[in-house]
Order: structure tokens, then C-alpha cells, then sequence
């Protein structure tokens, strides 16, 4: 057990609700694991206290931050200084308190990244297609520019604004050639079949509709490594029929966990202990 004292590091989660958050078990988990004087909390913060939240917190010397719905467009403009991620995917997620600021980034994307590279499905120079336009699909389209360039970026969105402004974004960054059009299932087959790599960033085949699915099973191949941003079910339809074809398959679980890993990793200077924190993961869902 952690023992809390006046030199006690607080890191919080700021959201509305929060008494689902699987955060702070995870968290707690970590910095016990590695004997870290860190104690992680979560904050019912209304939006209209937002403001008040963030300041309140860098005021009691707090460490930092996670950001979530439906904080994390407003969070932006609060803090007083966001990376290159955060400003063009429009939000953030997590905030370190460091010298009397609050520093705003994203974890979401990067966490993604390193949860394909761990599974050995680096997407640098890859072809890459992306099924979705909001959130999870912003936070990894910008990231793999920003980060991990691909050999090329195909958006398949069904929001036509939501698209249209994703891709002008990412387009903007000049960091590798991105192409965008609307979903249409009938089209993956062929798409598919030159694609290294499948974001499926869509809420489609999470519980209790679990049966749903975007893709074909016949458009899927073995050497095409397919990740679902849906971490409930750990296993979607479309990562079991996936699977089944052969593909490598990258659970969302993983990339929510790689993104609480970053958080950990910016609050605490050290590695995140990530099997403690995966088994924390695993019992609570």
C-alpha cells in the first residue's frame, strides 16, 4: 500500500462523469509497482468549472493531468502551452504541470504508435488506410504524419466535413501524401489488398452492438495488420474475422493502454511498467 504523505505527487483525471474510469487503477497499479510517491485521482469537473479546475490544480502543485470527454477541446485554450499534435488534432488529453504552466499534449496517438510498433507492425513507410474521421481517427492520422510518416495515408470517413477538415489538416503538415474519400464497403476489397496496415478508428462493433462490422471479411488478407480502436469487446468482430484471415491484429486495449503509459512516462520521468498495468487493464474488463 502507498503510503500518502505531504510529499505525496498528485496527478488527477479531470472529466464529466468519471466514476467509470478505469485510470486511476491503472495508474495507481504503476507508480506502486515501481515505489513512486505519486497518488493518481479523479475529479467530477463540470465545464463550466473547467477553467477553475486547471488552475486550481497547478495551484495545489499538483504533477499532471489526463483529460477527458468533455474537457478535452476546451483543456486546449486553457493551456498555456500546446505541442504541434495537440494543436492541429484540436484537443487534448494530458497535461504536465511543470514550472508554474500547464503543458498540454495528446497521448492518445502516440500510444497507438507505440502499441504497433510493439506488436511489430511499424507503420513508417507503410501504406496505411484509416476508417473513421473523429477523434481516435484525428489523433492517429496527425500522429503517423507527425511522427511515423507512412509511404501513404488513405482516410475512408463518413462525415464528409469531419473528413474534409481531417485531411486538409493532415494534407497541411507536408509530411507524406494523404488521400481522403467516403467509406463505401464494396471499395475495401481492392483498396485493401494494397494496404500494410488498417486503422479501424470507428465506435462501430462496440459493446452491446458487437456483431457490427465495417469490413468485409473477404477484403481482409494475411499480411495486413489491422488495429481496432474499440476496446469493448477486447476481440470486435472485425479483429476475430481478422484474425481468422491471417492478419496480425492489435486489440484496442493496447493502444489504451500505450497512451496511459505516455502519461505515466511524462509525469514520472521513468518507464511505465507495462504489465502491471495491462493486468489492471485485463480484470477490469
Amino acid at each position: 500500500m502507498q503510503r500518502i504523505d505531504a510529499h505525496t505527487r498528485v496527478c488527477a483525471l479531470l472529466g464529466h462523469p468519471v466514476g467509470h474510469s478505469l485510470s486511476p487503477a491503472i495508474h495507481n497499479a504503476a507508480f506502486e509497482a515501481l515505489d513512486l510517491p505519486f497518488v493518481y485521482v479523479a475529479h467530477d469537473v463540470a465545464p463550466a468549472d473547467l477553467a477553475a479546475a486547471l488552475r486550481g490544480a497547478l495551484a495545489c502543485g499538483y504533477r499532471g493531468l489526463s483529460v477527458t470527454i468533455p474537457h478535452k477541446v476546451a483543456a486546449l485554450s486553457l493551456a498555456d502551452e500546446v505541442d504541434e499534435a495537440g494543436r492541429v488534432i484540436g484537443c487534448i488529453n494530458t497535461v504536465v504541470c511543470e514550472g508554474g504552466r500547464l503543458l498540454g499534449t495528446t497521448s492518445d496517438g502516440q500510444g497507438a504508435l507505440n502499441a504497433l510498433r510493439a506488436a511489430g507492425a511499424d507503420p513508417e513507410g507503410r501504406r496505411v488506410v484509416v476508417l473513421g474521421s473523429g477523434g481516435a481517427a484525428r489523433a492517429l492520422a496527425v500522429s503517423l504524419a507527425l511522427h511515423t510518416p507512412p509511404l501513404s495515408l488513405h482516410l475512408l470517413g463518413i462525415e464528409l466535413p469531419e473528413l474534409e477538415r481531417l485531411s486538409h489538416d493532415v494534407a497541411a503538415l507536408r509530411r507524406c501524401p494523404v488521400k481522403a474519400e467516403p467509406f463505401e464497403a464494396r471499395a475495401l476489397r481492392p483498396l485493401l489488398g494494397q494496404t500494410d496496415l488498417l486503422l479501424q478508428c470507428t465506435p462501430v462493433g462496440m459493446a452491446p452492438a458487437t456483431d457490427a462490422t465495417l469490413v468485409p471479411a473477404e477484403a481482409l488478407h494475411a499480411g495486413l495488420t489491422v488495429l481496432d480502436a474499440v476496446y469493448n469487446p477486447r476481440r470486435t468482430r472485425l479483429l476475430t474475422e481478422a484474425a481468422r484471415a491471417g492478419c496480425r491484429v492489435v486489440e484496442g486495449m493496447e493502444m489504451f493502454l500505450g497512451q496511459a503509459a505516455v502519461q505515466f512516462e511524462l509525469w514520472t520521468g521513468q518507464p511505465a511498467p507495462l504489465e502491471v498495468m495491462r493486468r489492471v487493464l485485463e480484470v477490469s474488463l
